[in-house]
């Protein structure tokens, strides 16, 4: 007992001799790979930052230099204590991780960035070898790569560029660092300048050069490529810049909250939710900034128009109407939602953000589209989405539905809410919509065929007439729909210096058969009351146009004056169908049937063709319809059969091998053609001396750029025998002369020295 203390003392002693006599692994010496490797490593922090509007580079930035500045002055030392120091930080930054992860978990991205950026601190202050800094750039690389996908702007390829730009000289610098090669600083900060002819792939030339090629492959390649469904997973992004979770509805208010409408329908100064311009009913004025379109009860005796704003960006599976609100009951000059006040309380299990929404059947086939909203202004508290929503994920603990299966939120969708739709998207088969029999309920009946009595002839005979003069008969609801829609659009003009109504004017008649049109939102609601007066049930539903579309963000992007209204008609069994009466608007909104597969070339040659003459645009426009979009639609469908079954996975990787056969042979033949017509332009004796490199280049003796040619001379002969290099001597001192000292030479006898080179290179392959 009394020895053990001793020979433990020994053990640890033998312990710390045994660590202090192991070799150090062979450090990192480049200074400037180093500082490279943490410009990539900033860059990919700020663009996480700017993607996600966030504030982690704020302290992460200088701490990454601290570490990185004291690895590089401790690298050639154990540093035991800082490692000892770097595991518990880990310890603490996965807590934290597991903490943000169980608050963000519907959006996991940025949590894990965090975590990358955080580790990218700790491990900054340990990066002795290459190795660690090769940890760093793939950590630079994913914080990019989370930044692509959070960026809903064109923002981030500025920092994507930016990244490419240092990358090239660090892989170039890590490549030489692998080889051993010494010196590498002097040599960058020596070639790295403009006034560098050097051939080195450092100078900035040729990084410029490369940096220019790959940019143009890769905005060549990023513009052909298919732009094909996304949200392969089932975790969509979900968040709030609020607390929305604690919000409820109030028991004593649960009205629609637009900001645009004057409080209690005064103007701004009376007592009320609004705080806008927009008065309830009677004559105003339109608010600038709110479309009029999302309340409770619209009034359509207002003047003026919105100023252009973005609100809203999508990202979606397929383009579409963004609708928000649907209503029954029309007044005169104001269209309002029987039962608005009877909504009905959706509540989300505790653990799982998802609300299930109960769609309408239908008999027709559906497809699921998936879509992402992110407000990028305050709105009112409806909720936006592609008919019909079968799951909503929303970050409350409780959402409204009324009577119109219209979606409300207990706030408005402040800037910065995120929420994914799942929608159960129908078909539009005009076949079958043709031959739907129309048995109306009584209850579809007494909510959509409401028209004030008053005007209800009137408007019906004017229907009967305009329908009278389709050169066939009209038999199915679907048909009289869509040319009564096609009728307003061309007999009725857009009046942007409509006058008030008085207060007891119809807008349908006074559309009709006074100013023969009107304001946009007027056109629909007048094919909705023409649609009942015939007894189609039809409604007002108002949302927003699919906007504008990024091809290079993949958003859409849409804007307070995208929102209007357009027509809906029932048809039992089936559901509820869109018809746009408004001029300039497509006769029906767009669907899962518009393709955006090639949306960045279509945008590229619309951007061409606004600069050609028309007859030429038209040509091209033919040329792109016709040769173009069939081989695109060939592509297309062919994607779709190689993707959609294990048959057609075997037959892509039959074609593939191939194709890429092909190819090979294709370069090769391509290649071979090149070297003779480059040769072909040579002088004899050029011609000549290039012919005998190719041959020798071919049996592995190349001649490297820097050699001169009596330099390759003397060192072919350590490879070549004494014959072989003597012919390789006589013809390379022959090309000398010719160059340097213009003499003329004897091609003829060089000549057959060089078949004789080939002749004996060949008997040597053979032998061997």
């Amino acid at each position: 007992m009394e020895n053990s203390p001793s020979k433990q003392l020994s053990f640890f002693e033998k312990l710390t001799q045994t660590i202090g006599s192991t070799p150090l692994p062979p450090t990192e010496e480049s200074l400037a790979l180093r500082i490279l490797v943490q410009a990539l490593v900033i860059v990919g922090i700020i663009a996480t930052d700017v993607a996600a509007e966030t504030q982690m580079s704020l302290w992460a930035i200088p701490l990454s230099i601290v570490g990185a500045t004291w690895s590089w002055y401790r690298r050639n030392y154990r540093n035991i204590t800082i490692k000892f120091f770097l595991a518990l930080g880990m310890l603490v930054v996965l807590f934290v991780f597991l903490i943000n992860l169980a608050q963000n978990s519907n959006d996991t991205r940025l949590a894990l960035a965090g975590l990358l950026i955080q580790l990218q601190v700790l491990h900054s202050f340990d990066l002795p070898r290459r190795k660690d800094l090769g940890y760093s750039m793939v950590i630079g690389l994913i914080l990019l790569g989370v930044a692509g996908t959070v960026s809903q702007t064109l923002v981030f390829a500025l920092w994507l560029f930016l990244f490419l730009a240092i990358a090239l000289p660090t892989l170039v610098l890590d490549y030489r660092s692998r080889l051993g090669l010494k010196a590498v600083d002097q040599q960058f900060f020596k070639q790295f300048s403009l006034s560098s002819r050097s051939s080195s792939p450092l100078s900035l030339r040729r990084l410029v050069w490369i940096l220019g090629i790959t940019v143009g492959l890769g905005l060549t390649i990023f513009a052909i490529m298919p732009r094909f469904p996304g949200y392969q997973l089932q975790t969509f992004p979900m968040s709030s810049p609020v607390d929305a979770d604690s919000q409820r509805f109030d028991n004593q208010n649960r009205n629609i909250l637009n900001p645009g409408y004057a409080r209690n329908g005064q103007e701004k100064g009376g007592q009320g939710l609004g705080k806008g311009t927009s008065p309830t009913e009677g004559k105003g004025q339109v608010d600038p900034t709110y479309y009029y379109g999302f309340n409770d009860k619209i009034n359509q005796n207002l003047r003026g128009q919105m100023e252009p704003k973005i609100v809203l960006r999508i990202r979606s599976q397929a383009p579409g109407f963004w609708q928000a609100l649907s209503f029954d009951k029309y007044t005169g000059q104001r269209w309002e939602i029987s039962g608005d006040k009877k909504l009905q309380m959706l509540e989300r299990d505790p653990w799982s953000p998802r609300f299930y929404l109960s769609p309408p059947s239908t008999y027709m086939n559906t497809k699921r589209v998936i879509q992402s909203y992110t407000a990028v202004a305050d709105l009112p508290n409806v909720i936006p989405s592609l008919f019909a929503p079968k799951y909503l994920y929303f970050p409350a603990k409780e959402i409204g539905q009324d009577p119109q299966k219209n979606l409300r939120s207990p706030i408005g969708l402040l800037e910065g809410l995120t929420y994914t739709v799942i929608s159960e998207v129908p078909e539009r088969d005009r076949t079958k919509l043709r031959k739907v029999v129309t048995d109306y309920s009584e209850q579809i009946k007494k909510l959509y065929l409401q028209i004030p009595p008053q005007i209800a002839e009137k408007v019906r005979q004017k229907t009967l007439e305009l329908l009278a003069k389709s050169e066939k008969p009209l038999e199915s609801v679907y048909e009289k729909a869509l040319f009564l829609a096609q009728e307003l659009k061309q007999k009725y003009r857009l009046q942007p210096d409509l006058p008030f109504f008085d207060d007891a004017e119809d807008l349908v008649t006074s559309f009709l058969f006074k100013h023969e049109g009107g304001y946009p939102d007027h056109f629909s609601t007048t094919l909705t009351i023409m649609l009942r007066s015939i007894g189609i049930p039809a409604r007002l539903t108002v949302g927003f146009g699919q906007g504008q579309f990024n091809p290079f963000t993949g958003f859409y992007i849409v804007k307070n004056t995208d929102a209007y209204a357009l027509t809906e008609v029932y048809f039992p069994h089936v559901g509820w169908y869109s018809f746009d009466p408004i001029p300039g608007h497509d006769l029906i909104p767009p669907s899962f049937e518009e393709d955006q597969t090639f949306s960045v070339l279509k945008q590229f040659w619309n951007w061409i063709a606004g600069w050609l003459p028309s007859p030429i645009a038209n040509f091209l426009a033919i040329l792109w319809t016709k040769v173009l979009g069939g081989f695109f639609s060939f592509l297309l469908w062919l994607w779709h059969f190689i993707s959609g079954s294990l048959i057609g996975v075997f037959v892509g990787l039959v074609l593939t091998i191939i194709v890429g056969f092909l190819g090979w042979l294709g370069w090769g033949q391509l290649a071979t053609l090149g070297y003779r017509r480059r040769l072909a332009k040579l002088p004899p004796m050029a011609r000549l001396y290039e012919q005998m490199l190719g041959v020798l280049k071919e049996k592995g003796y190349p001649k490297h750029p820097a050699q001169t040619p009596l330099e390759y001379v003397q060192v072919s002969r350590q490879h070549q025998s004494s014959e072989q290099a003597d012919i390789i001597e006589e013809i390379s001192q022959a090309y000398v002369s010719w160059r340097y000292g213009e003499n003329p030479q004897n091609l003829d006898y060089l000549k057959q020295q060089f078949q004789a080179l080939m002749r004996s290179l060949k008997r040597g392959k053979s032998s061997s």
